[in-house]
């Protein structure tokens, strides 16, 4: 127990950092685009490049990550690659102007744009895809329902510190540090700071111990001979070849994912259409509420020549977006610690629907508000709806995956007797979560019952009743490219529906909108066994 927490707090060490960075990214991304003079539409345009890349990507590097066996773990290879592309997005992003200047003088603003384009790509993807391991991870360490709620409750919780600390940076003014002036202004000092605390969070995780599985420790000849395929290239071959040997084995592994991907169950169905609304509409509200703010609240223009009262003014505006998303994060922690009290009290389904309705609210309030206060209390509201976000439909995936038989099922109602057999083989495997138990003992079972000569007709019986296993990272990864879907479309249109409007007012107005939908299809999400069961 003592190890697995200690595991629990090394993995989110990386967690926090990972999202002070992206947090950041947040407020930065959006101003430096449009200072670098790209077009608002075409700003948006960029920030969907990495979640469409995560879209395609994230699902095979879940199910890469289900069945890896490198010595190291299943889940960490695959966090420290996605972590390498982060670093390099911290290390070119701020200094995109100077990395130009030395390429080519003639053509400097063009490279400008592109190395910044280049690095928010590769820094979005990294960033947001390196979630899917980590809440694997923490699955692996904590697979019961109750357990993992606690475990993703203390995720949320380092989610919204690192939230916190992220926001909160740039709110703070650092020109005045004479390391600020050294580096080269405020986002260079900040980015600085980034990647000396990414790189302390990253050597963490080499002290993580992840939990063996059990797929990889059964006796059968068939496991040690997958065992044995997946674990020896990385004994002979150096790390070119390694690498060579996973990215074939990872165009191999696609067709085995559309395979699972098309018989994705109900229930992870309505939950994937249900999270891709509502972040959506969260979303909505994240990327651009710097803009709106600056813009909208302090009339500032972001292409302004530096030192003007606009610049100054969409500056200052940026600063006290922070400020609210700050509060946002404040929110988020202070709910996250609350959220096990509040399920019990409330249960999952009221405390989902309730934070869509308040974001729908909230986001409708600062479409008609200037006041700063307001809005800014406003966007401190939303926090509430991040905490919901980011603990219940994880922990809504291990309750699915604790009981499969009961939630994956075909719809049918199985018979009571096979009901107890199962029912009895998952409390002794713990539900075969993330794919990790042993299934049912066919021939033990046949062993015994052949003493009663009934050896065929019990073992068809018994195979008759085992459901394939879905490994929970592919959920996951399901679930999480619902959240990169959720950035592309806003990313794509949101450009387009402003200059349409002629106001960055249609932020908040779409994000609104889009909460209502959000509501209604997440009312039709399972979220207790009593629920399913009555569907079958």
């Amino acid at each position: 127990m003592q190890n697995r927490l200690l595991n629990l707090i090394l993995v989110n060490v990386l967690t926090c950092g990972l999202e002070i960075c992206m947090a950041t990214s947040i407020i930065y991304i959006p101003p430096m685009l449009l200072k670098a003079g790209v077009q608002e539409r075409f700003m948006t345009m960029v920030l969907g490049v990495g979640p469409v890349l995560g879209l395609i990507l994230v699902p095979p590097l879940g199910s890469a990550s289900d069945s890896c066996c490198s010595r190291y773990g299943r889940r960490r290879p695959f966090i420290w690659a996605l972590c390498v592309g982060m670093l390099l997005g911290l290390l070119v992003f701020p200094r995109a102007s100077l990395i130009a200047s030395l390429i080519s003088e003639q053509h400097q603003h063009e490279l400008k744009v592109l190395l910044l384009v280049l690095s928010i790509c590769v820094m979005e993807f990294s960033g947001q895809a390196c979630y899917t391991p980590l809440e694997a991870l923490v699955s692996d360490l904590y697979p019961g329902e109750a357990e993992s709620r606690q475990a993703f409750s203390v995720y949320s919780i380092m989610l919204s510190l690192g939230g916190c600390i992220g926001y909160l940076l740039p709110a703070l003014d650092w020109t005045g540090l004479r390391a600020s002036l050294y580096l080269g202004g405020q986002e260079a000092f900040i980015y600085f700071l980034l990647t000396g605390l990414f790189l302390m969070c990253i050597l963490s995780t080499a002290l993580i111990n992840e939990v063996p599985t059990l797929r990889a420790e059964t006796n059968t000849a068939g496991s040690r001979r997958l065992y044995k395929v997946c674990c020896w290239p990385f004994g002979l071959f150096s790390r070119a070849q390694t690498l060579k040997y996973a990215m074939v084995s990872l165009v191999k592994v696609m067709p085995r994912l559309w395979s699972l991907c098309s018989q994705i169950p109900r229930v992870i169905m309505r939950l994937f259409v249900s999270k891709f609304c509502s972040w959506m509409a969260l979303m909505t509200f994240l990327l651009f509420y710097t803009d709106f703010v600056a813009e909208e609240l302090y009339d500032g223009v972001p292409s302004a020549d530096p030192g003007s009262p606009e610049r100054l003014r969409y500056d200052e505006g940026v600063r006290v977006a922070s400020l609210g998303l700050f509060l946002q994060c404040v929110t988020s922690v202070t709910f996250s610690i609350l959220m096990e009290r509040l399920v019990e009290c409330l249960g999952a389904r009221v405390l989902y629907l309730s934070s869509l309705t308040l974001l729908a609210l909230s986001t409708a309030i600062m479409t008609i508000s200037k006041s700063i206060i307001l809005v800014t209390a406003m966007a401190a509201l939303t926090g509430y709806t991040f905490c919901v976000l980011q603990i219940l439909p994880y922990t809504l995936t291990c309750l699915y995956h604790s009981d499969q038989q009961v939630f994956f099922s075909s719809g049918k109602r199985p018979d009571d007797t096979s009901h107890k057999q199962t029912s009895t083989v998952y409390q002794k495997t713990n539900g075969c979560l993330n794919s990790h138990g042993v299934a049912p003992p066919v021939t033990k079972l046949s062993v015994s019952l052949s003493h009663n000569g009934n050896v065929s007709l019990d073992v068809d019986a018994a195979s008759d009743n085992l459901q394939p296993q879905r490994g929970i990272c592919l959920d996951m990864a399901i679930l999480d490219s619902a959240f990169l879907l959720s950035q592309v479309l806003p990313s794509l249109l949101m450009g387009s529906v402003v200059q349409l409007f002629s106001s960055v007012n249609a932020y908040m107005m779409c994000a609104s909108v889009l909460s209502l939908i959000a509501v209604l299809f997440s009312s039709r999400v399972i979220f207790t066994r009593e629920e399913m069961q009555m569907l079958q």
